[in-house]
């Protein structure tokens, strides 16, 4: 944390938590992380539990490329793309923490 952002030890940790901006920041990373890491865990496992209990990913689908080789391809891509999403989403969490930490100075 940066100098100027110390919180100091007799700060109300329980009022900062029940504050309706705490709340506000709790409220809007759990609307964004809930869904993509319900959506990265059905990507995850779709390939294992495809290949084993399924034979729709052993059809080609560029030459002697078959879906199963596109399908675990393209959760490299999706892992790549949910780290930037939150990496981008991540700055506004910050900004909403800043204010949590005015708003707890002010109380303080």
């Amino acid at each position: 944390m940066a100098e100027d952002q110390k919180v100091s030890a007799s700060t109300n940790y329980t009022g900062i938590v029940q504050s309706p901006s705490f709340q506000d920041l709790l409220r809007k990373k759990r609307k964004f992380i809930v869904p993509l890491s319900i959506f990265f865990m059905v990507f995850y496992f779709s390939l294992p539990i495809l290949t084993s209990y399924s034979t729709v990913l052993n059809s080609n689908a560029f030459g002697a490329i078959s879906w199963a080789w596109v399908l675990a391809f393209a959760q490299f891509i999706m892992t790549w793309t949910l780290c930037v999403l939150y990496s981008k989403k991540a700055a506004t969490f910050d900004k909403l923490v800043e204010h949590i930490i005015k708003e707890a100075k002010g109380r303080g």
